[in-house]
């Protein structure tokens, strides 16, 4: 069975998608409220979301065998996440994902797997309707 990891390309694919969604993150003027939860130099936090979705993707597991099982809820914890930052973020991988990955299907596949996930990220109860 091929992995996604595999069928991505591997860790150059890996690298270049982390670099475009930071990338991004940093260009976008709607993202700002997802980029300012992160430091200045955001170095160290491509760094860590590439050799997490290394591991996620079925490829090395490089974050675990760094830091430990990820817990990615508790990780996140201290930072406010709620709709708007779920939405911020996702939208700077799907645009990552829409220069990076020709594979259509691969695209979607990750896209909705990632997707899952970054809503477990959310911490934030959601405002009452008015």
């Amino acid at each position: 069975m091929t992995t996604h990891y595999q069928r991505i390309g591997g860790e150059a694919v890996l690298r270049q998608l982390t670099r475009r969604f930071y990338g991004i993150m940093d260009e976008l003027p709607e993202t700002y409220g997802i980029r300012k939860l992160h430091p200045v130099d955001l170095t160290e936090s491509g760094e860590k979301l590439f050799e997490f979705l290394s591991g996620w993707t079925g490829g090395p597991q490089l974050f675990v065998e760094k830091y430990g099982h990820p817990m990615l809820r508790r990780r996140h914890f201290p930072f406010s996440i709620g709709r708007d930052e779920r939405d911020q973020w996702l939208l700077c991988m799907k645009l990552a994902l829409e220069e990076v990955v020709a594979d259509t299907t691969l695209r979607c596949e990750l896209y909705d797997a990632i997707a899952r996930v970054a809503d477990h990220m959310r911490n934030q109860p959601e405002a009452e309707a008015a």
